[in-house]
């Protein structure tokens, strides 16, 4: 079958990349990325690339000028490389789910039957198109009757591949209508299945052989261009890394006061939830993070919400598995104060509006993470503790 060029363009993960773009398949990774950041985009194309990572380590699920022409080709294969050549599982995570967001964002958009069954069959997947859409079963809820409809149905063999990551139960086989073996799904599902496939497709493991990664690197340091955005990843990793990872453990069974290691921020959500207060999306986003982050157990975090108004376990629970899952890292203090969250004036926090570090005023470092700021109160907590210990120690002799 033959797939339109202009699809390739959009969805450059396709398996008729290679022969659309068989020129470029021809050469090795150093020359193609010479040659292709000597071309007249290769300013745009940068810009591009680091506009993607900047994204993935803010945690954004989109990107608002998303371009889907003939250079995200070329933004699709050089990201594979720069993830090869980072060699960093945590990155490549953040930006396998980007870049897969940013599929399904554009798939969803686009609405289009004939290119979702055109991007199925060139997958390989055994799909099944119904036009008008056939009727499969009804879903009733609260005495209500919604009738089921599809245009389509993926061969089960292909719908367990796909799904074989995705833990929520609907998703079970046999929670869903089969008819000859084929899965009745509809569009946004199939859409998801595409998602996760895309998201594999990114997920580079470390490099074994790591002497071939350094004769990889030491052949592409001299294209000024690669060396450049390689170097400025890792400079803007190397000053936020201390916002993507927290090693410390908090013990949630025997910690005593564990709402004094907890910013202002946190308290106020935990407060709300204790009241039965409906929380905003951004509230509820940040809570599950910030606790999972903490690897608060997550039937605990869907015991938070049991008070909402709005609460369905069965939901919730899919979603905190999910995050934990993805491994999201909780907004940090400026996305907090862009979202009016941050609650550091409110409460006259000292820790949020001094900082720590030196007496002198002028030298103190700003927090810059809530779970930064968790951090340093359990590290003074454990300091004040082991002093009192001490002190006591020295009163019985």
């Amino acid at each position: 079958m033959s797939i339109p060029t202009e699809l390739i363009n959009r969805y450059p993960w396709l398996p008729s990349l290679k022969k659309h773009y068989s020129e470029i398949a021809s050469r090795s990774p150093s020359m193609f990325i010479s040659e292709v950041f000597s071309k007249d985009f290769g300013s745009d194309l940068k810009e591009r690339l680091l506009d993607l990572f900047e994204a993935a380590f803010d945690n954004l699920e989109e990107i608002s000028d998303y371009k889907s022409d003939r250079l995200n080709v070329y933004v699709y294969l050089l990201l594979n490389i720069f993830l090869y050549a980072l060699d960093n599982q945590m990155i490549t995570n953040r930006l396998a789910n980007l870049y897969s967001k940013i599929t399904y964002n554009e798939l969803i958009k686009e609405n289009n039957d004939a290119n979702l069954y055109n991007i199925c069959q060139d997958l390989g997947l055994k799909i099944r198109y119904y036009e008008p859409p056939i009727n499969y079963g009804v879903n009733i809820v609260k005495d209500h009757h919604q009738k089921l409809e599809t245009n389509f149905t993926i061969h089960f063999i292909d719908y367990l591949s796909l799904a074989s990551n995705l833990r929520d139960e609907y998703r079970k086989l046999a929670h869903n209508s089969l008819l000859e073996g084929y899965v009745f799904i509809q569009n946004k599902r199939l859409i998801r299945l595409i998602q996760e496939y895309v998201r594999n497709k990114l997920l580079i493991k470390e490099a074994e052989d790591k002497e071939s990664l350094k004769a990889f690197l030491k052949e592409v340091s001299d294209i000024k261009d690669f060396k450049e955005i390689l170097e400025k990843v890792l400079n803007t990793w190397t000053e936020r890394k201390e916002e993507f990872e927290y090693t410390f453990k908090i013990n949630f069974e025997s910690e005593t006061e564990l709402l004094t290691l907890f910013p202002p921020c946190v308290n106020e959500i935990l407060k709300k939830t204790q009241e039965g207060q409906n929380l905003i999306h951004n509230e509820r986003l940040f809570i599950v993070w910030f606790l999972l982050a903490l690897e608060y157990p997550v039937e605990k975090v869907v015991d938070l919400f049991s008070t909402l108004p709005d609460f369905n376990r069965e939901k919730t629970t899919y979603q905190v598995n999910y995050a934990k899952k993805k491994n999201y890292i909780p907004y940090k203090c400026l996305t907090l104060k862009s979202l009016n969250l941050c609650l550091a004036v409110k409460y006259k926090d000292e820790l949020c509006l001094t900082g720590y570090g030196s007496v002198e005023p002028s030298e103190r470092k700003k927090i810059a993470h809530p779970l930064f700021y968790t951090r340093i109160k359990k590290y003074r907590a454990s300091r004040d503790e082991n002093y009192k210990k001490k002190e006591l120690a020295k009163e019985n002799e």
